[in-house]
């Protein structure tokens, strides 16, 4: 029974700062006890503030106390000792990793993971060293904040006071020291109001990104769709081409093939620009999507600093993503060169040479999405067309050019036809 009764009392012989069997033990004035070496080690580091500090209670004392062996504690703790007793395992260490913020309390080569952070003491506490401050009335007025390693940008870099104040005049945070110095008669509001009205203007830049997120999903829909028709469009008036072209003699043999490849050409040239518009598409929605989840996590952030540091450069839409508006031209596509082609069954070589320009024309026409309207001399020029008539001869020249594309129809009284 003995044993049991010091088993449920030895947590109170252990060291908060090692979390093992005191060593050494000393006592602070404020009633506290530690091994020496773990306190030495804590008020070594606050040498240079010439301010030392309770681990436990933060009671602060000046100059630094001498401090004695407690050593009615220390003959307490060597009886556990002698009893072959150890003190009881400590709850599982979560030591912090890369990108953790570390325990400020914690002693060694390596620390505990902070949970929370206090904005008035300016420090952040693992589990273990938080405790005072849900016990202790002295640190009920504290404000605790989830672990963060940014304590030093919340404080003001003038005054080293916490920054609590929010000027409009020069969209700043600062704190009350700075009302009264340079920022004397500016519009300052408290970090909560600005807050307040900033998570306004959040929500009215979260609908338009909601809006511009919705049109682009809506677009590449679309834009997917009339791609699949397009293609199978192209897909049919080749096939098409192909029956008709077969019944005919050599020569319109020959067209067959020609057909095909303005109608591979023209299919490459929109699905490529299609295509182009479609990978746009997502980057931007990937973006808006991306833009949402910051803007919905930074309207619940619960740190006004952060919030206010963040939110310039998350409230504006970007300017690059002003992509054109996509607009589908009617599902007709290559059915019109279908009916062309189909007519020319019926016809002979004669003919056909006055048709071929039609059949070209037509499949040139063909495209996915309205091409943006020319609005320099340069981009006229792409889509120019020229013919050139020479009456000295029986010839006529016609030239159509697109891009970097540009092919030449030479028409004579004679039964032969050239194509350069």
């Amino acid at each position: 029974m003995a044993q049991q009764g010091v088993l449920l009392d030895q947590d109170q012989f252990c060291c908060s700062v090692c979390l093992d069997l005191l060593k050494e033990p000393v006592t602070t004035i404020c009633g506290h006890s530690y091994c020496r070496i773990c306190i030495d080690g804590c008020w070594d580091q606050d040498d240079l503030k010439g301010v030392y500090s309770c681990p436990q209670c933060r009671e602060t004392f000046t100059p630094r106390p001498n401090l004695r062996k407690n050593n009615m504690l220390a003959e307490l703790v060597e009886k556990l000792r002698k009893t072959g007793l150890q003190a009881a395992p400590p709850p599982a260490l979560c030591y912090a990793g890369p990108g953790d913020v570390v325990c400020d309390v914690c002693t060694g080569t390596r620390k505990q993971k902070a949970l929370m952070s206090c904005l008035a003491c300016l420090a952040s506490y693992c589990e273990t060293h938080l405790q005072p401050h849900y016990e202790s009335p002295a640190f009920k007025k504290h404000k605790l904040v989830k672990a963060t390693a940014q304590l030093q940008e919340k404080i003001c870099s003038h005054h080293d006071k916490l920054l609590e104040v929010y000027c409009r005049t020069d969209q700043q945070c600062i704190c009350y020291l700075c009302t009264m110095d340079e920022h004397k008669g500016h519009d300052t509001v408290s970090a909560a109001a600005e807050r307040t009205e900033k998570q306004r203007q959040l929500g009215m830049s979260q609908q338009k990104v909601q809006q511009r997120f919705q049109e682009r999903e809506k677009e590449l829909k679309e834009l997917q769709q009339a791609v699949e028709s397009f293609k199978r469009s192209a897909q049919s008036a080749v096939e098409d081409s192909d029956q008709i072209f077969t019944e005919l003699i050599r020569s319109i043999e020959r067209r067959s093939s020609e057909v095909k490849e303005l109608i591979r050409a023209q299919e490459k040239a929109q699905v490529s620009q299609a295509e182009g518009l479609l990978e746009q598409l997502k980057q931007e929605i990937a973006e808006l999507r991306k833009r949402s989840t910051e803007l919905e996590q930074l309207s619940h952030t619960e740190d006004h600093i952060h919030f206010l540091q963040r939110y310039q450069s998350l409230s504006s839409i970007s300017a690059s993503s002003d992509l054109p508006s996509i607009v589908v031209r009617p599902l007709q596509y290559f059915g019109d060169v279908s009916k062309t082609v189909s007519e020319l069954r019926e016809k002979l070589e004669d003919f056909l040479k006055g048709e071929w320009t039609k059949i070209s024309t037509t499949v040139n026409i063909v495209d996915v999405v309205l091409p943006p309207e020319p609005k320099t001399r340069e981009q006229l020029l792409q889509y120019s067309c020229q013919l050139t008539l020479d009456p000295n001869t029986a010839h006529t020249h016609l030239s159509l050019s697109k891009g970097n594309r540009k092919v030449t129809f030479t028409h004579t009284s004679h039964a032969g036809v050239v194509y350069s």
